[in-house]
């Protein structure tokens, strides 16, 4: 069959920078506030928290969105890393992004949107006189295997269909956090007796900074990075952003601002309403947002939290299944993985068999996470904490090493004799805080979660060796040149 032979740009600013807002918007928000609250007990050190993370993001928003202009190819990350340390680079993202980060990250919001989703279906049918459990667990699976396949069929008939879902469901999701952020406050001015308190917020600071524990602030870190998850997924698809000089540093830059300014927003309002005793607690078994809605709305405030968590995850779904195929079909491209991943569909434009092929294997991801949770192993963890266990520390490895990669960059494109349309504000020190903070994070992880980081830093030398038996020899990195390539090229 014959293929198309160029992705089609057309992904203006409103579409990529809901992408960006989209694919990091989705279970992180409603559910990491529990484990947040967890490890720190003060309100300040939360907010803290949160705005440090956000700020870690933008600060390699302005970094990632030079590299970006320079490289503006499908791929994203796996582009600049090939480009900045060669081959063998490019092709431990693959590894490491393709078996456990994206397909892990979708199986994950994949099993939340099914939660959330029987969850509504319990709140009506209950009324209805019918029992609690509307889905048996294995039910619930057929569900989430469900919703990945419907999102894989969409984003394989087209860029511009996907986009348009992506922006539409940003749209209603962004309303959302929008809603709970304002909701204690407008109950406030409706009526004296709502549950909204100041008072909660104590305390704000410690009493005793010596007595801070710091490893659990950074624990906390490693949370909210889940919720900010995903700011850097506009660069997977580059090749199809229209006007990319323009609208790729415009979309990063407005799309990490909205997410902070939503999660800071979002995070006061649930302390506004609910104890961290509660979060921590009661935080477990239900999101916070649930809580949060329940006390302020009754019965109706749980149907709207659930719907809220079910449209945001499936926002946060359906741009990880646009954006996730684009590294099998540059690899594909580039012979680092099968060529059949790297071809485009004649008709619609789209990587359908490399769609196909993570969404197949993330299907998989919840079947075996369900297996094991059916013969009583991992039985104290539910099914998002058991498939995001092992996310973070590799994403933050390789996202970091793409963010160095200007270094590279500005020795191959060195100011005084390239120009671009647009350079990253305060280099080399906002690159160099950028990596130095998320060493920290690394580090922190090999005491608080040793597991995790041991078994991820074996499956990525795994990767390499894998690599050094089949491309062994082929990994020399790529020479410096003169000038960028057309960005619409």
């Amino acid at each position: 069959m014959e293929t198309a032979k160029q992705m089609p740009r057309v992904l203006g600013f409103w579409m990529a920078t809901a992408i960006v807002i989209g694919t990091v918007i989705g279970s992180g928000v409603f559910k990491k506030p529990h484990a947040v609250a967890k490890d720190i007990s003060e309100f300040g050190l939360i907010m803290a928290a949160w705005i440090l993370v956000g700020l870690l993001c933008f600060i390699g928003s302005l970094i990632l969105a030079e590299v970006a202009i320079v490289h503006p190819k499908a791929g994203g990350n796996y582009v600049f890393l090939r480009e900045g340390y060669g081959r063998w680079a490019g092709f431990l993202w693959g590894w490491v992004e393709f078996w456990i980060i994206r397909s892990g990250s979708i199986a994950a919001l994949a099993s939340v949107f099914a939660e959330s989703f029987h969850d509504v279906l319990r709140y009506f049918l209950n009324d209805a006189g019918i029992g609690a459990d509307v889905f048996s667990f294995w039910h619930l699976q057929g569900v989430t295997v469900t919703v990945i396949a419907v999102l894989a069929i969409v984003n394989a008939l087209g860029t511009a269909i996907g986009g348009g879902v992506q922006l539409a469901i940003t749209t209603v999701k962004a309303a959302s956090l929008l809603g709970i952020a304002l909701l204690p406050f407008v109950l406030l001015a409706v009526t004296r007796d709502a549950e909204v308190s100041a008072a909660r917020l104590a305390p704000v600071w410690p009493e005793d900074w010596a007595a801070v524990s710091w490893s659990g602030f950074g624990s906390a870190l490693v949370g909210i990075f889940w919720a900010y998850h995903g700011w850097m997924n506009l660069a997977p698809v580059a090749e199809e952003v229209k006007e990319p000089n323009r609208n790729l540093p415009f979309a990063f830059l407005a799309g990490t601002l909205a997410i902070i300014v939503l999660y800071v927003s979002v995070n006061v309002a649930y302390h506004l309403v609910v104890t961290r005793t509660e979060m921590r607690i009661d935080g477990g078994n239900s999101p916070v947002a649930t809580l949060f809605a329940l006390r302020l709305l009754g019965p109706v405030g749980l149907l709207l939290a659930s719907l809220a968590l079910m449209t945001s995850v499936f926002g946060a779904l359906n741009g990880n299944l646009l954006v996730g195929p684009r590294l099998l079909y540059a690899m594909g491209k580039d012979g680092l993985a099968p060529a059949a991943l790297g071809r485009l569909h004649a008709n619609f434009g789209t990587p359908v068999l490399a769609i196909a092929v993570l969404a197949g294997w993330a299907v998989l991801l919840v079947a075996g996470a369900s297996f094991l949770k059916s013969m009583g192993i991992q039985e104290d963890k539910a099914l998002f904490d058991v498939l995001t266990d092992y996310v973070i520390f590799g994403a933050i490895v390789f996202e970091t090493l793409g963010v160095a990669s200007i270094f590279m960059l500005r020795r191959q494109y060195p100011v005084d004799r390239v120009q671009l349309p647009y350079r990253c504000w305060g280099y080399p020190w906002l690159p160099a805080v950028y990596v130095l903070a998320m060493a920290a994070v690394l580090a922190n992880m090999f005491v608080t979660q040793t597991t995790e980081a041991l078994i991820a830093v074996g499956f990525i030398a795994v990767g390499a060796v894998v690599y050094a038996v089949m491309f062994g020899g082929v990994g020399a990195k790529p020479q410096a040149v003169t000038s960028p390539a057309d960005p619409a090229a």
